[in-house]
């Protein structure tokens, strides 16, 4: 008897990008009934998007109220309830930072938790904001299966799924991946968006853990661990891969560096997973179905949304609404110029830039909608086609 079908829903890591996801759910809210409750059983947030994943998770008795809280989250988003940005927070960081890279270097270990940024605003709204002994009552009450966090370990170098779901679902290990029950609290979310060198690690389980999308070879993996037999992925990348490209004698700064390394750790391996799972889905169409049952393989259905324009040409335009001093600090490495633009929008936690995003997000699922309400509710597509 075959297994009973999972959407699950998987939202990437990409600091402040992450707005775009807030406006696909939103489309889908609107797409669904009003008391609709969460449709995706199985949830799987990175980085940023662990935040919206968690929100909804809370939220699962009711999705539309879910997105609504995220949409009042990111409409009203400013870098100060992420990182410090008054002139001293930033100048004592940046210092501390400058001399733990001095010391360390002369072999006196100075770097312990100090990072480029204090996200200290960051943890108190999170602290005060989500109810996380909801997301064991909405699995309890059946409008969850499971939800998972992924952080990357500093010590072990795996990348490590916390997930928390009904009883069964048993630990994973594979190459430099972990799957591991545990009750999801605001560490995971931390650790889960913690930039690296941007943010502070943060301690879990005796290990120091930093960015889930570091490492993070196989987005897509967790959701099947977790019992996903499709799965929708909102991810951060630009779908037409257009570039920008500086003239070839051009030295890349800092800041354009920092961005292509951001958009390795956030964006790269989901685009090469994706492609392995169609591969895996093309060599199963070609068995019959007792070499399929012999090999313990199944067909993954996969609908990947992904914004229609290059996120780093919006940023550009919102780049001066950031903080003085945080401009003042990024400067120094270059990311005040447009080839700085792609590290910026990581960082870009303000309101008119996560409106934009939100915006590109809504009217990228509303061109998407037919294809969207058949992969959430393949069955009513199928009852439609049914003779009459």
């Amino acid at each position: 008897m075959n297994a009973p079908e999972k959407l699950g829903l998987i939202l990437t890591g990409g600091g402040a990008r992450v707005a775009y996801q807030v406006g696909v759910l939103k489309a889908i809210a609107e797409f669904l009934p009003r008391h609709a409750h969460n449709p995706f059983p199985i949830i799987c947030g990175t980085s940023s998007g662990s935040l919206n994943a968690v929100t909804l998770a809370v939220n699962a008795r009711s999705f539309r109220k879910g997105v609504q809280y995220l949409l009042n989250i990111w409409k009203n988003a400013h870098v100060d309830n992420v990182y410090r940005t008054d002139p001293v927070g930033v100048l004592t960081n940046s210092a501390r930072w400058l001399a733990g890279l001095i010391l360390s270097s002369m072999g006196i270990n100075k770097l312990n938790q100090v990072s480029l940024l204090d996200n200290a605003p960051m943890v108190t709204m999170l602290e005060t904001t989500l109810p996380y002994e909801k997301i064991q009552e909405n699995i309890d009450a059946g409008h969850l299966y499971a939800l998972s966090i992924t952080a990357s370990g500093y010590g072990s170098g795996c990348s490590v799924t916390f997930y928390q779901g009904v009883e069964g679902i048993p630990p994973w290990k594979r190459a430099h991946r972990l799957g591991i029950p545990t009750k999801i609290e605001l560490k995971h979310l931390l650790a889960s968006s913690a930039i690296p060198f941007i943010f502070p690690a943060v301690p879990i389980n005796r290990e120091y853990f930093g960015d889930g999308s570091m490492r993070q070879i196989a987005p897509i993996s967790s959701a099947l661990h977790l019992g996903a037999t499709r799965v929708l992925i909102i991810g951060l990348g630009h779908s037409e891969e257009e570039q920008i490209r500086s003239k070839i004698y051009d030295y890349p700064s800092l800041a354009q560096i920092a961005g292509h390394v951001m958009d390795s750790i956030f964006l790269d391996s989901l685009k090469v997973d994706v492609e392995r799972v169609e591969r895996i889905n093309h060599s199963i169409g070609m068995l019959s179905e007792d070499a399929q049952q012999q090999i313990n393989w199944r067909h993954i259905d996969v609908l990947v949304i992904e914004p229609s324009q290059a996120i780093e040409k919006i940023a550009e335009r919102y780049v001066m609404h950031l903080p003085w001093t945080i401009r003042f600090l990024l400067r120094g490495i270059g990311a005040m110029r447009r080839s700085g633009a792609n590290l910026v929008s990581y960082l870009l936690f303000e309101k008119n830039f996560c409106r934009a995003m939100i915006e590109l997000g809504y009217q990228d699922a509303l061109k998407q909608k037919q294809e969207i309400l058949a992969f959430i509710n393949p069955h009513e597509k199928a009852a439609e086609n049914l003779p009459q």
